[in-house]
């Protein structure tokens, strides 16, 4: 029954590859008319009243979430796995410590934005610096995006020698040490009691505030979205630059691209840095939309779910991956009706996954070819034994 349905599977894959194929095919002018409706229709998605497609807002159901909070989580979520992507999609290295960057970003914001930060009481006392909110929100972007970078370069350059199980037993343990120090360090990070009143734009969210309030998260999503359809296009242009072709020769042979001329060490310490902005750039996001962060929110759990969206979406093509990062974020509060039981389908549906789609839902080709050829060739063996 099994292997009916993996054959079943391997016809929609080829099917789902025709399709590109025919969208690849399109005049230049319908394609871009074809991503611009698309565009526009992921803007319109908080105020969604189509009829038809109104049953897909989880506020929808009894007790359902606001919906425009969901998809900004799902931005949020979207921006990580294309982070995550870079290093283990392009690259080929198992990062199961991405937390650590994404709470690097939300410190960074909270410690150097926030009026209730040490950092911040610090340099007001020191310097008396005046109080403007979008410069200082803007400074705390770069400010996030440097120390993420920076972090991903400090824990790539002793470990990115590592392989395999090894590499990911160590970026495991950077995730956990720093929710540990941001927990233990209470003269910097207030400890377990965590920093409140972290700015957006417009300083804290608050009812106050004319658009990037807490009550309407509209705004904070077409935010995100943008940076999202900002770092798509940046990613995707490096993908297929002389760097991208580098990191993908040195995920299908690190050795065979070495002899070829490709430095392995360098362009792996090029993705882990980028991830790590990515990561660090939606921590940034996610902590100035809640305005408050504490060291529980970055746990190894998340960092897990981080990963899954990548292998579920399909490693190695951006669509896929976020598309698994929408799914992962939308179907647990979409089915919070079976709040006992959604946990457990969830589990479920990403057992079968694995097992029916060891490729992800939406494949990179060259993923796809190689999975197949192992397939055909374990078939093969035992006729010859």
């Amino acid at each position: 029954m099994i292997d009916k349905i993996r054959d079943l599977d391997r016809g929609r894959v080829s099917a789902l590859h025709a399709v590109g194929d025919r969208w690849r095919a399109l005049p230049k002018w319908q394609r871009g008319l074809g991503f611009v409706a698309f565009v526009v229709f992921l803007y319109y998605l908080p105020l969604l009243g189509i009829p038809g497609l109104t049953w897909l807002r989880t506020d929808s159901i009894s007790g359902g979430s606001n919906w425009a909070g969901v998809l900004f989580t799902c931005a949020i979520y979207v921006l990580v796995a294309i982070g995550l992507n870079v290093v283990i999609g392009l690259a080929g290295l198992l990062d199961l410590g991405y937390i650590g960057f994404f709470a690097i970003g939300a410190y960074a914001v909270a410690l150097f934005g926030s009026v209730n930060s040490p950092v911040v009481k610090w340099f007001q006392r020191e310097f008396d610096l005046p109080q403007t909110w979008a410069v200082t929100w803007a400074v705390c972007a770069f400010i996030a995006l440097v120390l993420a970078l920076i972090s991903g370069v400090l824990l790539g350059w002793p470990t990115l020698r590592l392989r395999g199980d090894y590499l990911a037993i160590v970026t495991l343990g950077f995730g956990e040490i720093i929710r540990i120090v941001a927990r233990n360090l209470e003269n910097v990070t207030n400890g377990p009691q965590g920093i409140s009143a972290i700015p957006g734009p417009e300083g804290p969210p608050s009812a106050d505030n004319g658009v990037f309030g807490l009550v309407d998260v509209k705004p904070w999503y077409w935010l995100a979205l943008t940076l999202v359809l900002v770092m798509v296009f940046a990613v995707r242009r490096l993908e297929h630059s002389r760097v991208g072709r580098s990191w993908l020769a040195v995920r299908e042979d690190e050795d065979a691209a070495a002899v070829m001329g490709v430095y392995p060490f360098k362009f792996k310490l090029w993705a882990f840095a980028i991830g790590a902005a990515l990561g660090g750039l939606s921590g940034f996001l996610f902590a100035s939309r809640y305005a408050f962060i504490d060291p529980t929110q970055f746990n190894v759990n998340l960092s897990i779910l981080f990963v899954a969206m990548v292998v579920v979406g399909g490693s190695g093509n951006m669509v896929g991956v976020s598309l698994g990062a929408v799914l992962l974020a939308y179907l647990p509060e979409r089915f919070r009706e079976v709040a006992d039981y959604r946990w457990l389908a969830f589990g479920l549906a990403m057992v079968l996954v694995m097992v029916l789609r060891p490729q992800g839902l939406i494949p990179s080709r060259r993923r796809a070819r190689e999975l197949q050829d192992r397939a055909a060739e374990a078939e093969e063996a035992p006729a010859h034994v």
